[in-house]
């Protein structure tokens, strides 16, 4: 039996797939149906296109979720109910995920770091790549229920001296997306967006 059917479903389990359910959906609902020049057109130079939020999603998340994945070898079974990051990790959620959901004046924008910045064009094809990206981390999920997330620390893939526990990762997996899939929202509604 795996850890993650020893107990029953905790509630963080089912709130960050429910999360992940919405964010296929607006994805859909935004990219079903673009043409390659709707999906790769920019705002401006320095703001990237809708395809662009996209294909950095599914890139964060094809990094992001074997770095959980392997942290969780080797751990005894030990459910918690709920998430709840540390001091750095509910610092980073607030700086960087809700900030751009709610911008404030103290508002932190940041460069994505090399290994997950998009291409300068994307193919129609990253709509599939994202929800492919998505499944893998619903399955994650699952398989994490049945740990401590709130013990269990993992290697950032993109800065090694950061350790998240693996249930901060997951929660900024869903906040991510949801910052990048309203960024790609406010692409579509730009004045100039070819329609």
């Amino acid at each position: 039996m795996s850890p993650a059917t020893a107990s029953a479903t905790p509630a963080w389990s089912t709130r960050l797939i429910d999360q992940l359910g919405h964010s296929d959906q607006k994805a859909r609902e935004l990219y079903s149906g673009l043409s390659p020049d709707q999906l790769n057109w920019q705002p401006d130079p320095t703001r990237w296109s809708m395809g662009q939020c996209l294909e950095h999603l599914a890139i964060t998340d094809e990094a992001y979720l074997p770095a959980i994945s392997n942290s969780l070898a080797g751990h005894p079974a030990s459910a918690v109910p709920d998430i709840g990051p540390g001091w750095f990790g509910r610092w980073f959620i607030r700086s960087f995920i809700r900030s751009f959901i709610e911008p404030s004046p103290q508002t932190k924008r940041a460069r994505a770091p090399k290994k997950i910045a998009p291409g300068s064009s994307v193919e129609p094809s990253v709509l599939d790549r994202f929800l492919r990206s998505n499944q893998a981390a619903r399955e994650l999920i699952r398989r994490a229920q049945g740990y401590d997330v709130n013990r269990i620390r993992f290697k950032n893939p993109f800065l090694p001296m950061i350790r998240f526990t693996a249930g901060t990762g997951l929660v900024i997996i869903c906040g991510h997306e949801r910052r990048h899939l309203l960024q790609a929202e406010r692409v579509f509604q730009s004045p100039g967006f070819p329609r």
